[in-house]
């Protein structure tokens, strides 16, 4: 029997194909939902996960007694010789009190004194002028002292470089030759006023004698004896002085200044005499033998 031809019976099939398609579109569309609802689900657990307890803590130690030892710091190197920056920290010490010791130690103070004194005998306050003055001065010094300084070289700062000594034991080394020198030029007597004047006993001998003590002393006698060269030098000066007001008033010059007149005469002993070849060389001279 033939069946007649409708619209149903003429209307192709779906093709495989696309319906495999469709099917795995489906299938990762709720593999992706079931994947945002996991996630969102171990999200809101650990959100809401119990706290966890502090840790409580941990009881102190009780405090260590202290050391009884003694701090010792070592400043010399691995040989035993002191480091750069150790005798760089030396070097500005000494400088920094250099000064001081120039003044108080040696034979600075005298023999300034001394040419600043013959300096106003000529009655010439400002020439040379006290740079002048203060450097041969220094120099002089230098001079007087080189013998001290060189055994204070060699028995205190030579050892100390090599390592051989600590500081301790090359300042007591190098301050012997020093304490000597100004033994020789101190007197006993004011040796003596000083000791009185801090409260101590008398020293057995010389080498006793303190630095404390021996540096004021060694200074009283130094001016001592530049005051007594100052005073022979102002005598032959003040004759002239003498001889001139004397001849001024006999011829009646009241109103002429006596020191005008009386100036070149005594620039000209002072030179006829050679007077600063004898002044330096008596204060040389003061200090030979004690070096």
């Amino acid at each position: 029997m033939i069946r007649p031809l409708t619209s149903s019976t003429l209307q192709p099939a779906p093709a495989p194909a696309a319906v495999d398609r469709f099917q795995k579109i489906l299938a990762l569309g709720l593999a992706a939902v079931l994947l945002a609802i996991l996630l969102l689900w171990l999200n809101a657990a650990a959100g809401h996960a119990a706290p966890v307890p502090p840790t409580p803590p941990a009881t102190p130690s009780a405090p260590a007694s202290p050391d009884t030892g003694s701090v010792n710091i070592e400043i010399n190197g691995m040989d035993g010789k002191p480091s750069s920056a150790v005798l760089t920290l030396i070097g500005i010490t000494l400088l920094s009190v250099a000064p001081a010791l120039l003044l108080m130690m040696t034979s600075f103070t005298k023999i300034f004194v001394v040419l600043a004194m013959t300096r106003n005998a000529l009655s010439l306050p400002s020439i040379p002028p006290n740079q002048v003055l203060a450097g041969l001065a220094l120099f002089l010094s230098i001079f007087v002292m080189w013998p001290v300084i060189n055994e204070m070289n060699t028995t205190g700062v030579q050892p100390y470089l090599n390592g051989t000594i600590d500081f301790n034991g090359a300042l007591s080394a190098g301050s012997v030759p020093l304490q000597h020198f100004m033994l020789a030029h101190t007197r006993e007597e004011d040796i003596a006023l000083m000791t009185r004047a801090a409260g101590m006993e008398n020293p057995a001998n010389p080498d006793a004698v303190p630095l404390q003590t021996l540096i004021p002393a060694f200074m009283i006698s130094e001016l001592r004896a530049a005051f007594i060269i100052g005073f022979v030098i102002f005598i032959p000066f003040l004759v002239i002085d003498l001889v001139v007001s004397a001849a001024l008033m006999s011829m009646g010059m009241m109103m002429l200044p006596p020191v005008m007149i009386s100036l070149p005469f005594k620039i000209l002993l002072f030179v006829l005499v050679d007077g600063w070849g004898l002044i330096i060389t008596s204060l040389i001279q003061s200090y030979a033998g004690t070096g």
